[in-house]
């Protein structure tokens, strides 16, 4: 039966209808899609702008504008100050740099506290590379039973609560720690660490050395066997290969875990005033003093000098890693040997031996902090005891509103780190996305997006409590980001930064003819990032949500600002309250910490495979 002619008239009508609506719609969708990288680029841009330039920049204000009228007063006063500089001060109030430099090397030192922040980050970082290098060598070039769970595992120690790592570092070298336990055993007498430089030096080792291993062993599992393979046909001995073909590579990872290491170190806060005290204090302890003091001026001067040092580092070493970035090309790695010789000759047993040296050297330094911090949490004069977790039950069973309790503070941990994540993931993808395309200036751009990395967590959350939470003025309202979002943005910031160092390398080192490809078949520019790149760079996007997560979890220098008064602490936050009254409380409260963030980095690790970068 066939239909009237006016009724095809108008189905031919309403189909030429749908097809000019889904037409405009995919229109729409397309100009959404190409226009979705520059959208996320600006909205990054946006909260960077809210979150971290205008909370600094109002403190960092403070430092050239007294008294309503700009100045470098503040600053001069800081320069020529011995007290801060040191013989170099001198220099600044006009003294020739010959003689000053002459009286510096034959006569007595003065380094001031900025000169000696430097010398104690700059032997951080010799002893953390020192220290990394043989475990990236084992993970690398050697196969056995839970290697991957201990390549996991070697990033723990730099992602754990630094006032957690004091804790630990305390219960081993400490008068009645472990260490001297044990020497008492064997008849030898006892050696106190606390407030040396040694055991900041060894902490900031703990922490650092770690990093170190972890993006020297993705460099070296990139090396191209066939290229080492080449060199050894043409006559090149191992050590020449070596030499010559891997250890090229390997330089700009190393490179990236000493800038990095000496980017932290100088910037220590908790480390420093736990286990050295006022008397090995860096920038960063002056800058929380001087805040304390109210003296905003002198602290913004101080810790604008810390982030010119910082970011003048982070600045040669991008520059460096853009000379020398290494793109992908299928490359097959270097075959790993098994750990446990096949044979007894010289050759196999010497290396090995060298790697049992090492471990002892690795528990005493890695293991042996979180161990002891373990055994005293349930240590006790008469044996072993569980007084101290049932101490942190019976505080949270009187719920007085001035003690602290564990489970608030258990949640807030939690529910903090979930929320950073949720910012810092989507930002970090589109600042690595932003910084690894080709245009002039695009380094710049990366070390002022990376400039949280060098910014003194006291001064962010000193700056997000002055500027975001206290408001800002639009109209007749008063816009406000306070209390736990305060927080929540003041982990982000600093978690995003970890994010692109993870994901950028990937991107970097993707192979530009799968995009070429996707894009001459239409697809947006948008579209081959997601069907093509982020696919394939996957495991460092997991990585990177990974590092936020547990970097939050025991983000401590920005929390103690906003959490101060409050009920929002963390568990960072709690240890250090139970730290100055009972160690006991303080080392159980550390284990809930590190189960949970252990748990959550080696979980969302495993998730994502063998990753990238960091």
């Amino acid at each position: 039966m066939s239909r009237p002619v006016g009724s095809q008239r108008e189905g031919v009508k309403g189909n030429a209808g749908d097809a000019t609506a889904n037409g405009r719609a995919r229109r729409v969708r397309d100009g959404l899609e190409r226009r979705l990288l520059g959208l996320s680029a600006v909205g990054t841009a946006l909260i960077l702008l809210v979150l971290f330039y205008y909370p600094v920049w109002t403190v960092f204000r403070e430092s050239v504008v007294v008294d309503g009228t700009a100045t470098l007063s503040v600053f001069l006063d800081l320069l020529r100050d011995p007290f801060y500089f040191g013989d170099l001060a001198r220099v600044f109030a006009g003294e020739s740099p010959l003689a000053v430099g002459r009286e510096f090397l034959f006569g007595e030192r003065r380094l001031g506290i900025v000169g000696f922040t430097a010398y104690q980050a700059a032997l951080s970082t010799l002893l953390s590379v020192a220290l990394g290098l043989p475990a990236a060598y084992v993970l690398a070039r050697y196969e056995f039973y839970g290697r991957r769970t201990l390549r996991s595992l070697t990033i723990l120690p730099f992602v754990l609560p630094s006032i957690m790592v004091a804790v630990g570092f305390a219960a081993t070298f400490g008068r009645t720690g472990t260490l001297n336990g044990a020497l008492g055993v064997v008849g030898l007498g006892p050696v106190d660490l606390m407030f040396t430089l040694e055991v900041v030096l060894l902490a900031h080792a703990f922490y650092n050395a770690p990093l170190v291993a972890r993006v020297t062993v993705a460099a070296w599992e990139s090396v191209d066997a066939s290229a080492v393979e080449t060199a050894r046909s043409l006559g090149a001995s191992p050590f020449r290969a070596f030499r010559d073909v891997i250890a090229p590579q390997l330089y700009p990872a190393v490179l990236m875990g000493a800038a990095l290491t000496f980017i932290f170190t100088f910037g220590t806060f908790p480390i420093v005033l736990a286990l050295g005290g006022f008397q090995l204090a860096t920038v960063e302890v002056f800058v929380y003093q001087l805040v304390r003091d109210l003296n905003y001026a002198e602290a913004a001067a101080l810790a604008i000098v810390e982030l010119v040092i910082t970011l003048g580092v982070l600045y040669a070493y991008l520059r460096y890693e853009a000379r020398h970035a290494v793109r992908s090309s299928g490359a097959r790695p270097l075959p790993r040997k098994r750990l446990v010789p096949t044979t007894r000759s010289v050759r196999d047993l010497l290396p090995r031996a060298g790697i049992a040296g090492y471990a002892v050297i690795a528990v005493f330094v890695f293991v042996a902090p979180i161990v002891s911090m373990v055994y005293a949490s349930v240590a006790g004069p008469n044996g072993p005891t569980l007084a101290h977790y049932e101490f942190l039950v019976e505080r949270q069973a009187t719920g007085a509103a001035f003690q602290v309790q564990p489970w608030p503070a258990i949640r807030n941990s939690i529910l903090f780190a979930v929320g950073a994540l949720a910012i810092s993931l989507p930002m970090g993808v589109a600042i690595s996305v932003l910084t690894t395309r080709r245009y002039r200036g695009r380094k710049l751009v990366d070390v002022v997006a990376m400039a949280p990395l060098a910014v003194s967590g006291i001064i962010v959350g000193i700056g997000l409590l002055r500027g975001p939470v206290f408001g800002f003025e639009i109209g007749s309202y008063r816009l406000a980001v306070g209390g736990a979002l305060a927080i929540v943005a003041a982990h982000a910031v600093s978690c995003y930064p970890f994010v692109v160092r993870t994901v950028a390398p990937g991107l970097e080192r993707t192979d530009q003819s799968l995009l070429e490809s996707a894009r001459a078949l239409g697809a947006s520019r948008t579209r081959a990032l997601l069907d093509v790149e982020l696919p394939l760079i996957w495991p460092g996007v997991v990585a990177g949500a990974a590092f936020a997560f547990a970097i939050s979890m025991g983000e401590f220098s920005s929390t103690i600002v906003l959490a101060t008064g409050t009920d929002q602490y963390t568990m960072p936050i709690a240890i250090e309250r139970f730290i100055g009254r009972r160690l006991g409380p303080a080392t159980a409260m550390g284990v809930v910490l590190l189960v949970v963030t252990s748990v959550s980095f080696v979980v969302i690790d495993r998730l994502g495979g063998e990753s990238y970068g960091i």
